[in-house]
């Protein structure tokens, strides 16, 4: 029975009358599922290693055809499912979670649909090949729940299509911009080194290890006769523009976020928030300042003195970190810390069973960020989740090495893992996992997303974690003007002529990040334009929502009831969660 049907039943809010409608809703209901369905089958026959991500495992031997005819299948799938829509469910007949879900999907394949005709990746961005090459075989590997030995026979199976998918990139790439094309070229390092080693440390001790070793090898040789395309041919000719323009970037945003704000206002209100952040920022310094510099005098309380002040005990908090060998330990630790603080002060009720690996991010999953969490896929919900910690690139000198763990000291991995893992995306995105509606297990808000990790950090800190450690609490100030950050540059450098050493000057001068951090987020702002603003976008709908529900319930609210009442109904556009919370904690 549909769970706002649920709702209904138990609370006794309608009468005989109503009944009547909420079998018909239902009838309307499932033939809204039944057609997502017929789409979802349509679209991993298309495109298998999407079902693979997603969790359906019937496609694991198989992988995408990326001949110009297939491809151009792609958008017309959507074209035609978007047409089909209306006429196969009426809207009018959905109970209201079903009218949410129908309205996801559509704008799902609205989106489709404008990226299909505005931008051009298998032609220029060479690193939707190495999903192909790399994380195809690794997803099967390590993140199904096939038992092991079917698990490499699915991959033996989708290794010899490897060649074809190189074969792809060569003939179909042409002008990727050179910020791009580098990362993907050291992507495909990490490739060839996933099929020289780690492919057997993660296959362990099998009888298909001759098997298995014979393929790789052969997907090594290819891979390195790719590399060479990549290297000497590609690279030399990478000239293509990496900016969006306005237009492109005003059209897409809109429906990246799906809230109603549009670019220049969300912009509005990034700036607004970086002065406030700031301002912040220098008060904790400030209290600090004595606690590193004892014998030296507070700098002047003008502009330039309180951003030498800020920066300054930012630099002696970076000093406390560990080696890079250490990294993966030192989050082991602080997830055992945050765990037991959130059942403590019952944050929310955690994920049982916890499926969470912790591990060292693979080197060809490297190149934009320094820690990501792949939860349990969708549709395969017993697979096991990763919290990936990546440490410093192998060939970085010792100063940028330095740097790097400056940067991710210790006070900073307490805050990444709160936003990676607990009780950011990997409880989020556990608690996806339970929801019964497919469309929203499959069709994720990524403002919804990273709006509720950004929500964390803060919240866990308000709540007590840290024992009001100062430190701790500047560091924090810190990734979230990260992210305040993130959404100026995003909307700076796709909308206007912003030079590299502008970008540089905002976030290293004016946001305190390393250089080597901001040099890796300038490459990321070229490489995935619009994603960088969904942290502060959603982060701001999160907030206004807990004010909101907070000053409406006034002593009825109960943090933990609500932080499950916003994860219940899955990772929807922020849009729908005032209603679709209120209907939840009103209804107990």
């Amino acid at each position: 029975m549909h769970k706002q049907w649920r709702l209904v039943v138990v609370s006794w809010l309608l009468a005989g009358a109503c009944l009547v409608n909420g079998w018909a809703a239902e009838g309307e209901d499932r033939k809204l599922e039944v057609f997502f369905r017929q789409y979802m089958d349509a679209w991993f026959a298309l495109r298998p290693l999407d079902a693979t991500m997603l969790g359906d495992r019937r496609f694991d031997t198989e992988l995408d055809d990326l001949s110009p005819a297939a491809l151009a299948r792609w958008p017309q799938l959507n074209r035609d499912t978007l047409a089909a829509l209306p006429k196969a469910v009426d809207f009018a007949q959905l109970s209201r979670d079903a009218q949410i879900d129908y309205e996801i999907f559509r704008h799902a394949m609205t989106q489709a649909v404008w990226a299909a005709e505005n931008t051009r990746p298998f032609e220029q961005d060479p690193r939707v090949y190495n999903v192909y090459l790399s994380d195809s075989i690794f997803n099967v590997l390590a993140q199904s729940s096939w038992p092991k030995e079917t698990a490499i026979a699915k991959c033996l199976a989708r290794m010899r299509h490897l060649p074809r998918i190189v074969a792809a990139a060569r003939a179909l790439l042409k002008d990727p911009p050179k910020a791009i094309a580098e990362t993907a070229i050291r992507q495909n390092q990490g490739s060839i080194g996933f099929y020289e080693s780690d492919l057997f440390e993660l296959a362990g001790d099998t009888p298909q290890k001759a098997e298995l070793k014979k393929a790789a090898q052969e997907v090594v040789e290819s891979l390195k006769d790719y590399q060479k395309f990549l290297e000497q041919e590609l690279l030399p000719k990478a000239n293509g523009d990496w900016r969006l323009g306005k237009e492109k970037f005003v059209q897409k945003l809109d429906m990246e976020l799906d809230t109603g704000m549009g670019a220049d206002e969300i912009l509005a209100v990034a700036e607004t928030e970086f002065a406030r952040v700031e301002r912040d920022m220098y008060v904790i310094a400030r209290q600090l300042w004595s606690r590193y510099y004892p014998k030296q005098a507070l700098p002047p309380d003008d502009q330039a003195g309180r951003a030498d002040t800020v920066r300054r005990v930012l630099s002696a908090v970076g000093q406390t970190h560990c080696r890079p060998e250490e990294l993966t330990r030192e989050v082991t630790l602080n997830v055992a810390k945050v765990k037991a603080f959130i059942a403590d002060r019952d944050i929310l009720r955690l994920p049982d069973p916890d499926r969470c690996k912790i591990i060292e991010m693979p080197e060809f999953q490297r190149g934009n960020s320094t820690a990501y969490m792949n939860s349990s896929p969708p549709l395969d919900p017993e697979a096991p989740g990763f919290y990936a910690v990546s440490p410093p690139p192998k060939d970085w000198d010792a100063q940028k090495v330095e740097s790097y763990l400056q940067e991710y000291n210790r006070e900073m991995l307490h805050i990444l893992t709160i936003h990676e893992a607990y009780p950011g995306h990997y409880v989020q995105l556990e608690y996806a996992n339970r929801n019964p509606s497919l469309i929203r297990r499959a069709l994720q808000s990524g403002v919804y997303i990273e709006g509720w990790a950004v929500y964390t950090e803060q919240m866990m800190l308000d709540q007590g974690y840290g024992a009001q450690d100062l430190p701790l609490r500047l560091t924090q100030l810190k990734f979230y003007l990260r992210a305040v950050a993130n959404t100026i540059l995003d909307h700076k450098m796709h909308c206007s002529n912003l030079t590299d050493e502008e970008a540089m000057d905002l976030l290293v001068n004016q946001a305190y990040q390393s250089e080597g951090e901001a040099r890796l987020k300038v490459v990321r702002a070229k490489q995935s334009s619009c994603q960088l603003t969904t942290y502060f976008a959603g982060r701001t709908a999160m907030c206004r929502l807990r004010q909101q529900m907070a000053r409406e319930l006034g002593e009825r609210f109960v943090l933990g009831r609500y932080h499950e009442a916003v994860l219940a109904p899955g990772p929807v556009p922020v849009k729908y969660l005032p209603e679709l919370v209120r209907t939840r904690l009103l209804s107990r």
